[in-house]
């Protein structure tokens, strides 16, 4: 019977074990919850109507379909039992493995305050992206019809909560959709008069940066109307509002991109966690005194050189070749690759139009070349020529026409989304 190879989780680290693994001879099933695999680091431009979700999805059973060594399965993840290695799946379904792959992720992590997830999503799926492109567009369509003036101002007040890549993201697009694109199609509404806020409870934006180039782009969003708050926390959040510093800000949209919370996984492995919930694994990545289980990406607490790798794509995707690598020696009974290490390949982040910041080593850049630079990246990582052309075809129209074009609300309000 072939070696049986069980990979829990679509995302970048488990599909990178998928693709390792072609021609090695083994059985492979993949299970993951959504029949999508999802390019994360472009999310909030869906969010904020820049792209469709089409352009930074794909189906996995289409990436996968001329592998016949791989079947991919539709289902929620309920368990593992070590003990019998089988993965128990929503429903009594269980799929046996010799070899298993944990790549399950993150969500949201609220720090204690859970309730807030309904007045201040996150943003780490599709459905998360819609439901807040949704709640922006439907605020300013609010803002043109009320006739209260503080109401209006609640409505035209957006707030992102957590300063690091994705939220600073978020504020710049918010900020050129409320002061350059929708001024002229908007009558009583002067969406000009958006107030937008990036609230960080550390001193200083983009914490993973050089200070030289947090102060740069603080400066940057500065000028594009966002207001940068820094040093406060937020300490409440409600339908109406938050609490920042000891200030009520009225605002009825507020998004979250202050922390997260690794996936179940280690309640299933029966594993030791960090404090947020990664499982600490061995420096091959296997979990420790179980070298049948490998676990990676946003659910592993890796230590490289040192240090923890960082939660971004590229980590994940090196975890990922490594676990092939290592899953392919012990089939042909050679070494393994060792000790996982990873290739720093730096941090980007994108302010706004003609505005970026990169950093790899000590070689800093920022402006507009990083701007350009930071897009070529991500259309490189993107999966496919069509999703390379169509997203490279999206950034030129809006670039060129100044008009962001995937501002159409498409699904009905659901209650929690008021």
């Amino acid at each position: 019977m072939k070696h049986r190879v069980v990979v829990i989780g679509a995302g970048f680290a488990g599909l990178q074990v998928v693709l390792g693994l072609k021609g090695a001879g083994c059985e492979i099933t993949l299970i993951d919850r959504r029949n999508h695999h999802l390019f994360q680091p472009l999310l909030y431009q869906v969010a904020t109507t820049l792209l469709a979700t089409s352009d930074i999805a794909w189906p996995i059973r289409a990436l996968l379909r001329e592998r016949r060594d791989v079947t991919t399965l539709l289902g929620t993840v309920e368990g593992i039992d070590r003990d019998t290695r089988q993965v128990v799946l929503r429903g009594g379904g269980r799929i046996p493995y010799d070899t298993l792959v944990v790549s399950t992720g993150a969500r949201h992590a609220y720090f204690g305050k859970d309730a807030w997830e309904a007045d201040a999503p996150g943003l780490k799926t599709l459905e998360d992206a819609t439901t807040i492109r949704r709640r922006l567009l439907l605020a300013f369509e609010r803002a043109e019809l009320t006739e209260d003036p503080a109401e209006r101002q609640a409505l035209l007040t957006f707030a992102v909560i957590g300063a690091g890549p994705t939220g600073v993201e978020l504020v710049g697009i918010i900020a050129e959709l409320a002061h350059r694109i929708l001024p002229a199609e908007f009558r009583r509404a002067d969406t000009r008069k958006a107030r937008i806020l990036l609230v960080e409870a550390g001193p200083r934006i983009l914490p993973a940066f050089s200070a030289e180039l947090s102060a740069y782009a603080s400066a940057a969003l500065a000028r594009r109307g966002v207001e940068v708050r820094t040093g406060a926390p937020m300490t409440e959040c409600s339908a109406q509002g938050i609490v920042v510093g000891g200030e009520l800000i009225p605002a009825r949209t507020v998004i979250w991109a202050a922390g997260v919370q690794a996936s179940r996984a280690q309640e299933w492995l029966g594993a030791k966690g960090d404090r947020a919930g990664r499982v600490m694994v061995a420096p091959d990545l296997t979990l420790p005194g179980d070298p049948a289980v490998f676990v990676l990406g946003d659910t592993a607490h890796v230590v490289s050189d040192g240090k923890p790798v960082p939660g971004v794509a590229p980590a994940a995707k090196q975890q990922g070749a490594h676990a092939a690598r290592a899953i392919r020696a012990r089939l042909a009974g050679r070494p393994g690759p060792g000790g996982f290490r990873y290739r720093d390949m730096g941090n980007l982040a994108t302010i706004g139009r003609n505005a970026a910041v990169i950093e790899y080593g000590r070689f800093r850049l920022k402006g507009w070349l990083a701007w350009w630079v930071w897009g070529v990246a991500h259309i490189y990582f993107l999966i496919g020529a069509r999703s390379r052309l169509f997203v490279a075809l999206s950034w030129l129209w809006v670039f060129l026409s100044g008009q962001n074009s995937a501002r159409l609300i498409t699904q009905r309000e659901l209650p929690k989304d008021r």
